[in-house]
């Protein structure tokens, strides 16, 4: 074994991936431009630096279910004029989550709710920030699972810490007691702390309906409408549009 396959397995061991990989192209440059010592070490802890930083947005991906197609970069602006671009890019900052702020995005479906709320939760990854995303059915039936495996106290920790909470499809179906317990106690928790996004076919005031107590469904309205950027998609279904035109044969 080589000093440099020497030096490569010393910085496996001590979990130094990014100097490691980088080491070989390092040592061609420096001999090249005649690097000094200090200069080579320079690059090769840039290396370490911006290889642990993709990793943890690598990581911070994966944990929100966000895939890697639905940014902000990908979905398109201009497929209906009825789309509000400044106040999308605005919260595309994420200023929002600094400020414990919701995002509800409302509208028919096909209009890029959810693209959106996963752009969002993609520009809160690559500030590091944490977040998950979950559909309506999905949220309320891990809820029930942690509950029957004696794991929710544990769960809904993970979901108070968690910088950006997305329920996509919201009021999908009606809520039973229990659950609109524990829904109420993240709400509540979360409440201008800590950002939720929501996307929604339902206008924002039939969402009190699903909740089987009207008392409970107006504290949690209250605390889900308060300074929350309200974000209505119109127009046609970009998964129509996208659909190839039949035209009939001439015979």
């Amino acid at each position: 074994m080589n000093e440099t396959e020497q030096i490569k397995a010393q910085l496996k061991k001590l979990k130094l991936s990014g100097m490691r990989d980088y080491l070989e192209t390092r040592l061609i440059e420096a001999n090249s431009n005649q690097l000094s010592y200090t200069e080579f070490l320079c690059s090769l802890l840039l290396d370490e630096i911006e290889t642990r930083k993709q990793n943890k947005l690598n990581r911070l991906i994966s944990q929100a279910h966000i895939g890697s197609e639905a940014t902000m970069e990908t979905f398109d602006f201009k497929f209906s004029p009825y789309i509000p671009v400044t106040h999308i890019k605005t919260l595309a900052t994420c200023e929002f989550l600094n400020k414990g702020e919701n995002v509800i995005f409302l509208g028919p479906t096909g209009t890029g709710k959810t693209h959106l709320a996963k752009s969002l939760c993609h520009q809160a990854c690559r500030r590091y920030r944490s977040a998950l995303f979950k559909s309506f059915f999905e949220f309320f039936k891990e809820l029930k699972i942690m509950e029957l495996d004696g794991k929710l106290d544990n769960y809904l920790k993970k979901l108070l810490k968690i910088d950006v909470l997305v329920i996509d499809d919201f009021a999908f179906r009606k809520i039973d007691a229990a659950e609109t317990e524990l829904f109420y106690y993240i709400v509540d928790e979360r409440y201008q702390t800590k950002s939720m996004i929501f996307t929604s076919n339902r206008a924002l005031s039939d969402w009190a309906a699903i909740f089987p107590d009207p008392v409970t469904a107006n504290a949690i309205m209250d605390r889900l409408a308060h300074s929350a950027h309200q974000i209505v998609m119109k127009g046609e279904s970009y998964r129509s549009k996208q659909k190839p035109k039949i035209t009939n044969a001439k015979t």
